[in-house]
């Protein structure tokens, strides 16, 4: 994340204000003078004062390398990687953690801290940029007043579900801030619902952040795009979602239940798969989704892209109902089996087509098989090691 914001609201320090508790008075005052304004434009209500902090960046080190341990500890790291590296998207010998914790030192500027219940801003930051800084992680403690934020983004969710869900905090977030800043650089109300050209302004703005960080431009793209993903396409969506001049809590009910629906608003609820495995140990079990689809279909199968439905490779993303991957160790070695659902039959072929012509770009051996999965078009594909039996069904009880 390119502010690790899971900002939140708590009680407790030296009281400086009704609305923010803070051992900084000039923090405090600044915040203070703009929680109200963002609580209205972001459409939520203030509860609680929000407790407001400095931290050096030794110390947001540390608190990232507790955080990776905790979230992402070194197996599961490996197996990601091992997975990403069967799919292509990685190099076999990337070290995830180590890529993670250099893209969050270099970009974090502020954060939130769960135990504590307080938002962090790091202290060498220049004065000018703290303002920015405070009005996205403020509008951050105005949302986990209203929802919980750190339930919407349990990894337990899945990949997928949980980069849609941080799609929409993260794009509620980045809308309102940059609504209040052009107000503030232009001196005149605006609306940024009603800006008809939003995507084509806001996607190459924050898209060339890859030239302002180097650990982000030296990253894989898989990993920079998905970092990106809910700033850019989150923004969008929100934008999209308060089109009509309502401006409706993003969460609820239009909360996003895959990046699909943040790309494509007549996206249905994609269908949820079960994986049984026989023969084989199961290291990790997740959901690909559509943006990742769109990044392999783009990376490893060489299919021109575009944004969202532009381009071959978006429209084809498009038609993805759902997937579901398992990394097996079956004693003789790592093997990938993803089934990925459809909505028609010419999609499913196309995308077979695809990964028959490119076999050669996956981390191993490739076969692809198009099947049936309760009646929907899927494809299943093996590579690297077949040594193991899996199948796959719609999980319609969410087990």
């Amino acid at each position: 994340m390119v502010t690790l914001a899971y900002a939140a609201s708590g009680c407790g320090g030296q009281a400086s204000s009704d609305l923010v508790r803070s051992s900084d008075p000039q923090l405090a005052a600044m915040a203070a003078e703009l929680l109200p304004d963002l609580a209205d434009r972001a459409g939520m209500e203030l509860s609680m004062p929000v407790r407001l902090e400095q931290r050096s960046r030794d110390e947001l080190v540390r608190y990232l390398q507790t955080k990776l341990d905790e979230d992402l500890p070194a197996d599961e790291a490996r197996a990601r990687s091992d997975a990403y590296a069967l799919l292509g998207l990685v190099d076999p010998d990337l070290d995830l953690r180590g890529v993670l914790l250099g893209l969050y030192t270099e970009q974090v500027a502020g954060f939130y801290e769960p135990d504590s219940m307080a938002l962090f801003v790091l202290d060498d930051q220049p004065e000018e940029a703290v303002e920015a800084l405070l009005i996205h992680e403020l509008v951050h403690a105005v949302q986990d007043q209203n929802v919980p934020l750190d339930e919407l983004t349990d990894p337990t969710l899945g990949n997928d579900r949980a980069a849609a869900a941080l799609a929409a905090i993260e794009g509620h977030a980045t809308l309102v801030m940059f609504e209040y800043l052009t107000e503030q650089l232009t001196g005149s109300p605006i609306d940024l619902s009603q800006i008809p050209d939003f995507d084509a302004q806001i996607r190459p703005a924050l898209a060339g952040m890859n030239q302002q960080f180097p650990a982000l431009a030296e990253a894989p793209r898989v990993i920079r795009a998905s970092l990106l993903f809910p700033y850019i396409d989150g923004a969008v969506f929100v934008q999209r979602l308060w089109s009509d001049g309502a401006r409706e809590n993003p969460f609820g009910p239009l909360m996003p239940g895959s990046t699909e629906q943040v790309l494509h608003d007549d996206a249905a609820a994609p269908v949820d798969l079960r994986a049984r495995v026989e023969g084989g140990e199961v290291l990790l079990e997740d959901v690909l989704g559509a943006f990742e689809l769109q990044i392999l279909l783009e990376d490893v199968l060489g299919v021109p892209g575009g944004i969202a439905a532009q381009g071959e490779a978006g429209a084809l993303a498009a038609y993805w109902d759902g997937d579901r991957y398992v990394l097996v160790d079956s004693g003789s070695g790592l093997g990938l089996a993803w089934a990925t659902l459809w909505s028609d039959r010419e999609a499913r072929d196309r995308f077979a087509a695809h990964v028959e012509g490119r076999g050669d770009r996956f981390g191993g051996p490739v076969s692809v098989d198009r099947i049936e999965v309760d009646g929907r078009p899927a494809t299943l594909i093996r590579i690297g090691d077949d040594g193991f039996r899996v199948s796959f069904e719609a999980d319609h009880d969410g087990s």
